[in-house]
């Protein structure tokens, strides 16, 4: 996502300002899935890299008040941030961050918790299932202060998914970050359809719950789920990105926790045009060569844009007078600096239910724009278009609506 710390993905379009517009053969310039995916592998380019929380210990000789430390999990460190049910203030605006992940705090040897096998580690209690679309503002376990850059507090968003694709790299098996997707059923993800088009089912997987990518120490676990089935819209239009949707059907349910529950839908055809909505995502923070994808979670403030008004922005851009919105999208942004972005395709654009604190329902799935945090809307799938097509394909499968709010 892009903020005026700028970041999230939007595929681009690269799309020349003419009277016709040859989409098909532009689009596919950007979408090529060649691409993409060799980026995460190599640690060079600045992307995430593997999805792995493998570390070795670090020591510091100049911690916590100058004395040595060594980083250990913020839950294992006696101090007067920490409090005795498991939560815990992380302030990971430091500008000197001794240790590599966000959960580590770098501790002084004598303050340093020592458990026992027998002695796990603090849980927050667990709250019975009320709603689809809650949205735990305050995180869940611990609360960040100091994201400037940002950063979703952990479990804020329980619905976000990373869509993760398996391989093999000097004979190491790796997870490679591919897009973004939002769970509504727990065995079932709604994603971009040009994200997992291309794609065996056999070597995708959805994680839930994840929040730092580079480390396992959060309080609560991720989950990883493999993919059974790709679920296309039959007219989707791989050219100009018409009827960008997907379902993956999991071969096993998600469990429910605090950090991992289902967001709630809109009713059908549903217009909706709220001045506060979020965007999630690991996506670029910049558009083009420069940028870099994100380690923690970010998310975005953006407000929803009338159809009018965005179809007559993109006229003013290289897609030239003549381009038509059409009917399967809806836009949102268009304030410079606040943006989705590359590798934020498929996620989730979430706006409130109205009469409802804390539900959410998700509006749109992170599609395509022109160029990422400028002063044009992004265009996002309609999900209220699309909601008779997921029930079916829901029933179909057996599987209860439960994303009704």
């Amino acid at each position: 996502m892009i903020s005026v710390s700028t970041w999230l993905v939007v595929f681009t379009l690269t799309i020349a300002a003419a009277d016709e517009v040859d989409l098909d053969s532009l689009i596919d310039n950007v979408f090529n899935s060649n691409n993409t995916s060799s980026k995460f592998v190599d640690s060079g380019s600045g992307n995430p890299g593997p999805w792995t929380g493998n570390k070795n210990p670090e020591t510091h000789g100049d911690g916590l008040g100058g004395d040595f430390c060594t980083c250990v999990p913020y839950y294992l460190c006696v101090n007067d941030s920490i409090v005795t049910d498991g939560n815990g203030l992380l302030d990971i605006r430091s500008e000197v961050k001794l240790c590599q992940t966000s959960v580590d705090v770098c501790c002084k040897n004598e303050e340093i918790g020592v458990r026992g096998p027998n002695d796990p580690i603090p849980t927050i209690k667990p709250k019975p299932r009320s709603k689809c679309g809650t949205r735990n503002t305050d995180g869940v376990g611990f609360r960040i202060t100091g994201n400037v850059h940002n950063e979703a507090q952990f479990g804020e968003f329980p619905w976000m998914v990373a869509i993760l694709r398996e391989e093999v790299v000097n004979g190491d098996k790796l997870s490679v970050f591919k897009c973004g997707g939002a769970l509504i059923h727990e065995k079932v993800v709604l994603t971009a359809a040009h994200c997992v088009s291309a794609s065996d089912p056999d070597s995708l997987k959805a994680r839930a719950g994840e929040w730092d990518t580079q480390t396992a120490q959060e309080l609560l676990p991720h989950q990883d789920r493999y993919v059974s089935q790709i679920i296309i819209h039959d007219k989707y239009h791989a050219g100009t990105l018409r009827n960008d949707v997907a379902l993956l059907v999991m071969r096993e349910p998600f469990k429910i926790a605090e950090n991992v529950d289902i967001v709630c839908l809109p009713q059908e055809n549903d217009l909706i045009l709220e001045e506060s909505c979020w965007a999630s995502g690991w996506g670029k923070d910049t558009f083009g060569n420069n940028g870099s994808y994100q380690v923690i979670l970010k998310s975005i403030e953006l407000p929803m844009v009338p159809r009018d008004k965005c179809q007559n922005d993109f006229r003013g851009t290289r897609l030239g007078p003549r381009f038509i919105l059409d009917e399967s999208f809806v836009c949102a942004g268009g304030i410079p600096g606040r943006d989705t972005c590359k590798g934020d395709g498929g996620s989730p654009l979430i706006c409130p239910v109205k009469g409802k604190k804390y539900q959410y329902q998700q509006v749109g799935i992170v599609a395509w724009g022109i160029g990422c945090g400028g002063s044009t809307p992004a265009a996002y799938v309609n999900v209220a278009k699309f909601r008779r097509w997921i029930d079916d394909k829901m029933l179909a499968q057996n599987l209860q609506t439960e994303y009704s709010y």
